[in-house]
């Protein structure tokens, strides 16, 4: 019976929206971003960065001097807490509040704060909530860290990006000094070893592959390439 449930709940998702929901999780430096963007324009879908939303939660945690350990003071700050994405030419911008967060919530440290409020429960039902009526419509490509396992376990497409850690410590350091941000490559590794042990681990919501997802290794691959396989990947699903 509980399988007969699961699979009814399934298909009340699907019959109410208007188009596939397309997730794609992983670590930080992945390509996670890129390859979504790029998936998205192709697809004529709507981009969800749900990594970008608790970054957003972290720079309010940050801004308030709040306990990333305090559920009741997490608790309160997103009970008023507004998140939208606007798009500024081919530019997608994050709000919070109505300030533009887009810059702000890829300052150093902002990735390790938000790994850490991530695990709180408040945080993390409100966000998951928030996630789910920004995708409820369909035509959406969700990207994050558990957006195949815990968001959307109904998507008709699921992906699992990885690479080699020194390739991500790379890529996320070149990301940095191209917004002009001063931090040097061995801060940004560490940083990261640290983020990949904590999302690994919690637990609640730990980062791991959703069942039936593919996993691509994007070490030696472009987004372009990256995006190619995927698409391969879904044209031969009975699901397209």
């Amino acid at each position: 019976m509980e399988g007969l449930g699961r699979r009814r709940e399934v298909g009340e998702k699907r019959s109410k929206r208007k188009g596939q929901i397309i997730t794609i999780d992983g670590p930080a430096g992945a390509g996670k971003s890129t390859v979504s963007k790029i998936l998205a324009e192709r697809l004529g879908y709507f981009y969800l960065d749900t990594g970008a939303m608790y970054r957003a939660v972290a720079v309010r945690v940050q801004e308030e001097r709040i306990d990333p350990e305090d559920d009741q003071a997490l608790a309160r700050l997103c009970q008023g807490l507004s998140i939208s994405f606007r798009k500024k030419g081919r530019q997608q911008r994050i709000y919070c509040q109505g300030r533009d967060f887009t810059q702000s919530i890829r300052g150093p440290g902002i990735g390790l704060l938000s790994s850490k409020v991530s695990t709180r429960r408040p945080v993390r039902q409100a966000m998951v909530l928030l996630q789910r009526k920004l995708g409820e419509k369909g035509k959406v490509v969700a990207e994050g860290r558990d957006m195949g396992t815990v968001v959307f376990p109904w998507a008709e497409f699921k992906f699992f990006l990885d690479a080699k850690p020194g390739e991500r410590a790379r890529r996320r350091y070149r990301e940095f000094l191209e917004k002009g941000v001063s931090v040097t490559q061995r801060d940004v590794q560490k940083e990261m070893e640290e983020r990949d042990r904590q999302d690994s681990t919690r637990a609640l919501s730990p980062l791991r592959p959703a069942e039936g997802a593919l996993q691509l290794d994007s070490t030696r691959l472009t987004p372009e390439e990256v995006v190619e396989q995927m698409l391969r990947s879904m044209q031969k699903s009975p699901k397209v």
